[in-house]
């Protein structure tokens, strides 16, 4: 009888086990996560129509130079139409005094911005006084103020690292030297992230910018510490949005060139 009694004991032991794995097997399916669970489907990005190569504009651009005019800029100084010269597709520096930098008509935030520079085949010179202008990704006043990705060149022409071209001035060294020979147009493809400010004008978040410089990453999410400048320590000074500013330095050297200038606003 004690025999008869430790096998049923025995059943119902393995039965129970059978039907308690079998209820964890049910509730491990039930909760095991579903790849629906994760996918996201709106809002839907629009379309963006690419150009035939990486240089050419994408359909959402905004074309600041096409070769043809300067409708698109003006005086830094005073806001008149800008006087560089343009010829042959191209936009030269006109070191004329009085004439000075140039900026767009437009006011940005957040961009990817597209720009090929040449310094021309004669230049002549050495250190900051050869080939010398700037990018300035938020032009926050009429002269210097604002934010400067240097425009030099870096071609065998040595100078302080923290403003060779490449650099956002005076406050970052490119990760590597990309300069092409004088004469040779170079490109510059950067991702700018303007800083915000609070009501009372205090910072709330830096600005930072990602350079390529003829395909090679030469910034990368750099936190700028504020305006780049010559002289002096950076500060940041509370703007909403600004223009992008082209440099006409007044070293002795030839004038440098631009072509090719488009821009997408970011988010």
């Amino acid at each position: 009888m004690s025999h008869r009694i430790s096998h049923l004991f025995a059943l119902v032991i393995l039965t129970l086990t059978i039907v308690c794995l079998s209820v964890w097997a049910a509730a491990q399916q039930a909760t095991k996560p579903k790849p629906e669970e994760t996918e996201i489907w709106t809002p839907v990005p629009p379309v963006v129509t690419p150009g035939a190569t990486d240089a050419d504009p994408p359909s959402d651009a905004i074309i600041l130079f096409d070769g043809k005019n300067l409708d698109e800029w003006v005086s830094a100084q005073d806001h008149t139409p800008a006087r560089w010269f343009v010829s042959d597709g191209v936009m030269t520096v006109n070191k004329e005094h009085g004439v000075g930098n140039i900026e767009t008509k437009r006011r940005f935030k957040n961009y990817q911005l597209h720009i090929e520079w040449r310094v021309p085949p004669d230049i002549t010179g050495s250190g900051q006084a050869r080939g010398n202008s700037g990018v300035f990704l938020a032009s926050t006043g009429p002269g210097d103020d604002g934010y400067e990705l240097q425009v030099l060149d870096s071609y065998q022409n040595e100078t302080y690292v923290n403003g060779m071209a490449g650099s956002l001035y005076k406050q970052s060294i490119p990760l590597a030297n990309a300069a092409r020979k004088p004469g040779e147009w170079q490109t510059y493809n950067v991702i700018w992230t303007a800083p915000t400010f609070d009501a009372d004008g205090s910072l709330k978040t830096p600005a930072y910018a990602t350079v390529f410089w003829d395909g090679v990453l030469v910034e990368n999410h750099f936190q700028l510490k504020g305006q780049t400048l010559y002289i002096g320590k950076p500060f940041y000074k509370a703007y909403y949005d600004a223009p992008i500013k082209l440099q006409a330095h007044g070293d002795p050297s030839q004038a440098i060139s631009f072509r090719n200038i488009w821009v997408r606003e970011l988010p």
